[in-house]
């Protein structure tokens, strides 16, 4: 299963996809985006992927222990989901107005939605067992709970679009020995005899 930068390499995907994706229309560089926080000062980018919340998903099924060679298996992966908050950097040096603001924010919709799905082995190229894709979805979120996320870092809240990616398994490095058999349980079935009647 994937290792523990897979937090990591999924941010890395969302950011080099909008890199090439975004550039250069409606923006120029892709220096102009970054993984950041809305909280960093002194940086002069346009948009900011921020990585708010890793919570462990409880819905989704664990997988099962898994082999780690011999008689060792490692304790099963732990699924995550991601949550992401893409925003345009306020303190940015590019001087955009609200119609520039509003396509920048459609065209990251849409690049999302059109690309919304990556399977582990393309981020960690390592991995033998082919396991399920992260898919990005639309956070559901109602308008305050989205404000909040501002208020936790002191900052107004200003239009940004949030995401979920799960979910992102992270595998475990313990290692367990395979349960021992204490009980075994033995029948033994009559048959009729050869030709003959069974019943």
């Amino acid at each position: 299963m994937a290792d523990y930068t897979i937090i990591a390499d999924v941010s890395s995907f969302i950011c080099k996809m909008l890199r090439e994706k975004m550039c250069p229309e409606p923006v120029p560089s892709p220096n102009n985006i970054e993984i950041s926080s809305p909280a960093s000062q002194d940086v002069d980018y346009i948009i900011g992927l921020y990585l708010y919340d890793v919570r462990e998903e409880t819905i989704v099924t664990r997988a099962p222990r898994v082999s780690a060679g011999g008689t060792k298996f490692s304790k099963p992966p732990v699924p995550y989901s991601l949550y992401y908050m893409v925003f345009i950097n306020g303190s940015s040096q590019m001087g955009l107005k609200a119609p520039d603001i509003q396509k920048i924010i459609g065209r990251i919709a849409q690049i999302v939605s059109d690309n919304s799905a990556v399977y582990p082995h393309e981020l960690q190229p390592w991995l033998e067992a082919e396991e399920p894709p992260v898919v990005l979805s639309q956070a559901k979120m109602a308008l305050d709970e989205k404000v909040r996320v501002w208020q936790a870092i002191n900052k107004p809240y200003q239009i940004s679009l949030f995401y979920k990616a799960a979910p992102v398994y992270v595998s475990s490095e313990t290692l367990t020995d395979p349960p021992r058999v204490s009980k075994a349980l033995f029948g033994i079935g009559m048959t009729g005899e050869e030709g003959g009647d069974p019943g």
